[in-house]
């Protein structure tokens, strides 16, 4: 069989002359094999091979060919899909009302989760393959993948994570013949063995405290049984919410985001004397040298950007909780950096789109590209060793079963 089928490939191969010639020797094996596998799909569905004597009387019998026009990676192909007289045949291999094959649908995917347009992707696969795909055809195929969405948000999570950082990131949406901004919620947790990982991705206009109330349940719902360490931007709510659900959790706002909020509120020529005397506040060594620190900040700045002052006093607890670690763990923990690197890898996939039709559109190119980027993550976080010691130190009875498991 194999000698045979080495001969007739060869045979084949022998009277192309051209590349054109290849691609429609491929264009009618594809189309020749399809029509084998109906064949194969409908003598299963009967209990016996065409025209043969043992589907007599059996109730159920052939009834020609429908014919189907399906797109793939060569081309147009015409088919002629069997039929039974019961209507009892739904063929498996392209089913009754997909019109692409599975790897058509695997390349659009691929093009659209590098955050091409689907005017892009139209125009790639009529130079590339010479078929036409409409942005509808588009929109149906990468339909396809909400179920592996749902299944992925809602999956199992681990029952302790020693860190997790919260940020989100805005898109514009079109809804009801405008355009809004909306915003993606990312929780990134990193898991006792230091690795990272996107948690969950909620996608809102307005975030509250019964909004983050709402995904800490969730968290808990899969399985999330304690956050040591929560590291956030300034996310209205969530401070409230995560107390509600994880009362153990120690909060962290996150120092650069503080400091540039701040320094919007400080002319050009003032920013530099300003970062340096806000240096001395959050590169302390203790909680002590901090607060001298920001009392002479505010005796030289408080008159003039009382704002400042203000800020930093109302978010002072959750802004040097930094401070009750030791130096690898304040790293890890007094800024966002470590999502805003992720958040970054979905911009080079989204930053040629204005705006989504839906926010099911956005869900579904914020997933592909947050399966690509979570490829890369296959180290854990630098000094990750260092820092899990020492949270075993401080968290002695919250992290001992986890590393006993």
């Amino acid at each position: 069989m194999q000698d045979y089928a080495n001969k007739t490939i060869k045979e084949l191969a022998s009277e192309c002359k051209s590349v054109e010639d290849v691609h429609e020797m491929m264009k009618n094996l594809f189309k020749d094999t399809i029509q084998e596998v109906f064949e194969a799909e409908i003598d299963t569905q009967l209990g016996y091979k065409k025209h043969s004597s043992e589907g007599d009387n059996t109730g159920n019998s052939r009834n020609g060919y429908s014919q189907k026009t399906i797109k793939t990676k060569f081309g147009n192909s015409e088919l002629k899909v069997p039929r039974d007289r019961n209507g009892e045949y739904e063929p498996q291999i392209i089913k009754k009302y997909e019109t692409t094959a599975n790897g058509l649908e695997d390349q659009i995917i691929a093009l659209y989760a590098k955050g091409m347009s689907t005017r892009d992707i139209e125009s790639h696969m009529n130079d590339i393959y010479g078929i036409d795909v409409s942005p509808t055809m588009v929109s149906k195929v990468t339909d396809k993948i909400m179920p592996l969405i749902s299944e992925w948000q809602s999956r199992p999570l681990d029952r302790v994570y020693p860190i997790v950082l919260l940020d989100a990131i805005h898109f514009k949406v079109r809804k009801d013949n405008r355009i809004i901004n909306k915003a993606a919620y990312s929780v990134l947790g990193i898991s006792m063995s230091g690795q990272k990982e996107i948690l969950g991705i909620w996608i809102g206009e307005n975030e509250s405290a019964s909004f983050w109330l709402g995904v800490c349940t969730d968290l808990k719902n899969r399985g999330v049984e304690d956050i040591l360490i929560a590291c956030k931007d300034g996310l209205s709510g969530f401070s409230e919410a995560i107390q509600s659900i994880f009362p153990q959790t120690e909060i962290q706002l996150c120092v650069i985001h503080q400091i540039r909020n701040s320094m919007k509120y400080v002319s050009y020529k003032e920013q530099k004397q300003v970062m340096a005397d806000l240096k001395k506040v959050y590169q302390a060594l203790t909680i002590e040298e901090a607060e001298l620190a920001f009392n002479d900040f505010k005796e030289k700045w408080g008159k003039k950007h009382p704002i400042i002052v203000r800020s930093w006093e109302t978010n002072w607890i959750e802004l040097t909780a930094y401070f009750s670690y030791p130096p690898d763990i304040r790293r890890m923990i007094y800024t966002t950096n470590i999502i805003e690197g992720y958040h970054r890898q979905l911009r080079k996939v989204t930053k040629t789109k204005t705006a989504y039709p839906t926010d099911e559109a956005l869900r579904k190119i914020i997933y592909l590209a947050t399966i690509e980027a979570s490829k890369k993550w296959t180290m854990p976080v630098r000094g990750w060793k260092e820092c899990i010691s020492q949270l075993a130190i401080h968290f002695e009875d919250r992290l001992k079963p986890e590393l006993s498991a």
